[in-house]
Protein backbone atom coordinates (compact mmCIF):
# COMPACT_ATOMS: atom_id res chain seq x y z
CA UNK A 1 0.00 0.00 0.00
CA UNK A 2 1.45 3.35 -0.76
CA UNK A 3 0.82 6.93 1.65
CA UNK A 4 -1.61 8.64 0.03
CA UNK A 5 -1.12 12.58 1.79
CA UNK A 6 -5.14 12.86 1.72
CA UNK A 7 -6.55 16.36 1.58
CA UNK A 8 -10.24 16.98 0.37
CA UNK A 9 -9.93 19.96 0.06
CA UNK A 10 -6.19 20.91 -1.37
CA UNK A 11 -7.12 24.49 -3.02
CA UNK A 12 -9.16 25.69 -0.29
CA UNK A 13 -6.56 25.28 2.15
CA UNK A 14 -3.97 27.14 0.33
CA UNK A 15 -6.17 29.68 -0.78
CA UNK A 16 -6.94 30.22 2.92
CA UNK A 17 -3.02 30.73 3.30
CA UNK A 18 -3.26 33.02 0.23
CA UNK A 19 -6.00 35.12 1.47
CA UNK A 20 -4.56 35.23 5.30
CA UNK A 21 -1.48 36.18 4.01
CA UNK A 22 -3.30 39.46 1.68
CA UNK A 23 -5.24 40.08 4.82
CA UNK A 24 -2.09 40.75 6.98
CA UNK A 25 -0.17 41.94 4.05
CA UNK A 26 -3.33 44.70 3.68
CA UNK A 27 -3.50 45.33 7.67
CA UNK A 28 0.41 46.68 7.46
CA UNK A 29 0.20 48.71 4.86
CA UNK A 30 -2.98 50.47 6.24
CA UNK A 31 -1.04 50.47 9.88
CA UNK A 32 2.14 51.71 7.99
CA UNK A 33 -0.17 54.61 6.12
CA UNK A 34 -1.72 55.69 9.16
CA UNK A 35 1.30 55.83 11.44
CA UNK A 36 2.99 57.74 8.91
CA UNK A 37 0.29 60.14 8.88
CA UNK A 38 0.18 60.54 12.68
CA UNK A 39 3.77 60.94 12.88
CA UNK A 40 3.79 63.82 10.27
CA UNK A 41 2.48 66.37 11.81
CA UNK A 42 5.58 65.58 14.70
CA UNK A 43 8.06 65.67 12.27
CA UNK A 44 6.52 69.42 10.40
CA UNK A 45 8.15 70.15 13.91
CA UNK A 46 11.12 68.23 14.59
CA UNK A 47 13.63 66.06 13.22
CA UNK A 48 15.34 64.95 16.25
CA UNK A 49 14.82 64.71 19.88
CA UNK A 50 15.24 67.44 22.73
CA UNK A 51 18.87 68.26 23.19
CA UNK A 52 20.29 71.19 24.67
CA UNK A 53 21.65 72.24 21.45
CA UNK A 54 22.78 75.64 21.62
CA UNK A 55 20.63 78.21 20.01
CA UNK A 56 20.74 79.49 16.14
CA UNK A 57 23.65 82.12 15.68
CA UNK A 58 22.25 85.28 14.65
CA UNK A 59 19.41 87.72 14.72
CA UNK A 60 16.10 85.87 17.01
CA UNK A 61 13.12 85.86 15.04
CA UNK A 62 11.19 88.25 16.93
CA UNK A 63 7.49 87.49 17.04
CA UNK A 64 4.74 89.41 19.09
CA UNK A 65 2.94 87.01 21.30
CA UNK A 66 0.20 87.49 23.77
CA UNK A 67 3.16 87.70 26.56
CA UNK A 68 5.63 89.42 24.59
CA UNK A 69 8.59 89.51 22.28
CA UNK A 70 11.92 88.37 21.55
CA UNK A 71 14.48 90.71 23.40
CA UNK A 72 17.76 91.64 23.07
CA UNK A 73 20.49 91.17 25.44
CA UNK A 74 22.18 94.16 25.52
CA UNK A 75 18.77 95.50 26.29
CA UNK A 76 17.94 93.93 29.11
CA UNK A 77 17.19 95.51 32.23
CA UNK A 78 17.87 92.61 34.86
CA UNK A 79 19.10 89.39 34.83
CA UNK A 80 16.45 86.85 37.14
CA UNK A 81 18.25 83.42 38.02
CA UNK A 82 15.65 80.63 37.48
CA UNK A 83 16.76 77.45 39.10
CA UNK A 84 15.12 73.60 37.95
CA UNK A 85 15.37 71.23 40.94
CA UNK A 86 15.07 67.81 41.24
CA UNK A 87 11.72 67.84 42.59
CA UNK A 88 10.46 68.94 39.41
CA UNK A 89 9.87 72.47 40.45
CA UNK A 90 11.03 76.11 39.52
CA UNK A 91 12.88 78.53 42.18
CA UNK A 92 11.85 80.86 42.30
CA UNK A 93 8.47 80.39 41.22
CA UNK A 94 6.40 83.26 40.96
CA UNK A 95 7.84 86.61 39.26
CA UNK A 96 6.66 89.94 38.85
CA UNK A 97 7.59 92.94 35.88
CA UNK A 98 6.82 95.78 34.58
CA UNK A 99 5.39 96.20 31.19
CA UNK A 100 7.83 97.05 28.81
CA UNK A 101 10.71 95.51 30.71
CA UNK A 102 13.41 93.26 28.71
CA UNK A 103 14.58 90.65 30.95
CA UNK A 104 17.46 88.15 30.86
CA UNK A 105 16.61 84.67 32.63
CA UNK A 106 19.46 82.75 32.95
CA UNK A 107 17.93 79.42 33.80
CA UNK A 108 19.97 76.74 35.59
CA UNK A 109 18.80 72.95 35.90
CA UNK A 110 20.06 71.39 39.14
CA UNK A 111 18.03 68.06 38.79
CA UNK A 112 19.78 65.02 36.88
CA UNK A 113 17.56 64.98 33.81
CA UNK A 114 16.55 67.17 30.99
CA UNK A 115 13.78 70.01 31.55
CA UNK A 116 12.34 73.39 29.69
CA UNK A 117 11.57 76.50 30.51
CA UNK A 118 8.47 78.01 28.58
CA UNK A 119 6.97 80.84 28.83
CA UNK A 120 3.36 81.46 27.78
CA UNK A 121 -0.24 81.90 28.20
CA UNK A 122 -1.84 79.48 30.52
CA UNK A 123 -3.94 78.76 27.66
CA UNK A 124 -0.51 78.59 25.33
CA UNK A 125 1.23 76.44 27.76
CA UNK A 126 -1.95 73.64 28.64
CA UNK A 127 -2.10 73.26 24.17
CA UNK A 128 1.22 72.43 24.11
CA UNK A 129 1.40 70.41 26.95
CA UNK A 130 -1.27 68.47 25.40
CA UNK A 131 0.90 68.04 21.98
CA UNK A 132 3.71 67.18 23.80
CA UNK A 133 2.13 64.19 25.16
CA UNK A 134 1.29 63.30 21.93
CA UNK A 135 4.92 63.91 20.28
CA UNK A 136 7.05 63.71 23.21
CA UNK A 137 9.74 63.87 21.05
CA UNK A 138 9.20 67.31 19.61
CA UNK A 139 11.90 69.46 19.49
CA UNK A 140 11.72 73.24 19.38
CA UNK A 141 13.57 76.44 18.76
CA UNK A 142 11.38 79.51 19.52
CA UNK A 143 12.79 81.82 21.81
CA UNK A 144 10.64 82.01 24.50
CA UNK A 145 11.57 78.32 25.20
CA UNK A 146 14.94 76.34 26.51
CA UNK A 147 15.75 73.37 26.82
CA UNK A 148 18.65 72.81 29.38
CA UNK A 149 20.20 69.74 29.92
CA UNK A 150 20.62 67.83 33.51
CA UNK A 151 23.96 70.41 35.36
CA UNK A 152 23.19 72.58 32.27
CA UNK A 153 22.55 76.27 32.15
CA UNK A 154 20.07 78.28 29.07
CA UNK A 155 19.13 81.72 28.60
CA UNK A 156 16.23 83.35 26.90
CA UNK A 157 15.75 87.52 26.79
CA UNK A 158 12.25 88.09 27.09
CA UNK A 159 10.59 92.30 26.63
CA UNK A 160 7.10 91.76 28.49
CA UNK A 161 5.47 94.58 26.62
CA UNK A 162 2.11 93.67 27.85
CA UNK A 163 0.69 93.52 30.73
CA UNK A 164 -1.10 90.51 32.21
CA UNK A 165 -0.78 87.09 34.55
CA UNK A 166 1.74 84.78 31.95
CA UNK A 167 3.02 80.90 32.79
CA UNK A 168 6.41 79.23 32.82
CA UNK A 169 6.58 75.45 32.80
CA UNK A 170 8.61 72.70 32.19
CA UNK A 171 6.64 70.78 29.54
CA UNK A 172 8.74 67.66 28.85
CA UNK A 173 6.61 64.13 29.36
CA UNK A 174 5.20 64.09 33.09
CA UNK A 175 6.96 67.13 34.40
CA UNK A 176 3.78 69.59 33.75
CA UNK A 177 1.28 67.77 34.96
CA UNK A 178 3.72 66.72 38.49
CA UNK A 179 3.98 70.54 38.71
CA UNK A 180 6.46 72.25 37.33
CA UNK A 181 4.68 75.40 36.52
CA UNK A 182 5.67 78.96 37.54
CA UNK A 183 3.36 82.38 37.53
CA UNK A 184 4.60 85.58 35.75
CA UNK A 185 2.59 89.00 36.80
CA UNK A 186 3.52 92.03 34.11
CA UNK A 187 1.90 94.90 35.94
CA UNK A 188 0.89 97.37 33.17
CA UNK A 189 3.68 100.74 32.96
CA UNK A 190 0.21 103.20 33.71
CA UNK A 191 0.01 101.71 37.67
CA UNK A 192 2.15 103.54 40.18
Amino acid sequence: MRDIDFNPWPQTRRQTESNTMNTLTRCFITLSAALALCISPALAHTEAPHTNKAKKAGPVQKEQKPWGIAGEAKQAQRTVTVRMVDYMRFSPDQLEFRQGETVRFVIDNDDLELHEFVLGTQDEIDSHAALMKKFPNMEHDDPWMAHVSAGGRGEIVWTFNRPGEFVFACLMPRHFEAGMVGKIKVVSSKVK
